[in-house]
């Protein structure tokens, strides 16, 4: 349970396993125009695109994306990844959302929360 005045949350997440060629991603490209994300990976690897970057991150690393940069994520491997994701409240906002579906608009929900979304590479 988070503190209604915490500046971060920290969630724990897995993913069942990627390994595709396209990648499978986690998540579509976007912008989080205010607030800063990052991953520790607890099991497995994932791969993050930071800005027109790839990085790696295995069992043990970390990646911190700033604010104003264009990122997603996947796992490379086609077995089970968990990780932690930190994030401002803000963003946890928006991943409810998102996942709460409902049919709305992407793009929209992104705008309502200070993010941009760019679509799926």
């Amino acid at each position: 349970m988070a503190s209604p005045r915490a500046s971060i949350v920290v969630v724990e997440w897995t993913d069942p396993g990627g390994g595709t060629d396209p990648p499978t991603y986690i998540a579509p490209l976007h912008i989080h125009h205010e607030d800063d994300e990052a991953w520790y990976v607890l099991d497995g690897a994932l791969c993050v695109r930071v800005g027109d970057d790839v990085v790696d991150v295995p069992a043990g690393g970390a990646v911190l994306v700033p604010r104003g940069t264009p990122h997603t994520y996947w796992n490379p491997r086609p077995s089970p990844t968990r990780y932690l994701l930190v994030m401002t409240p803000r963003i946890q906002r928006l991943i409810a959302a998102l996942h709460a579906g409902g049919g709305a608009d992407a793009a929209a929900v992104f705008a309502a929360h200070r993010s941009e979304y760019l679509g799926w590479p």
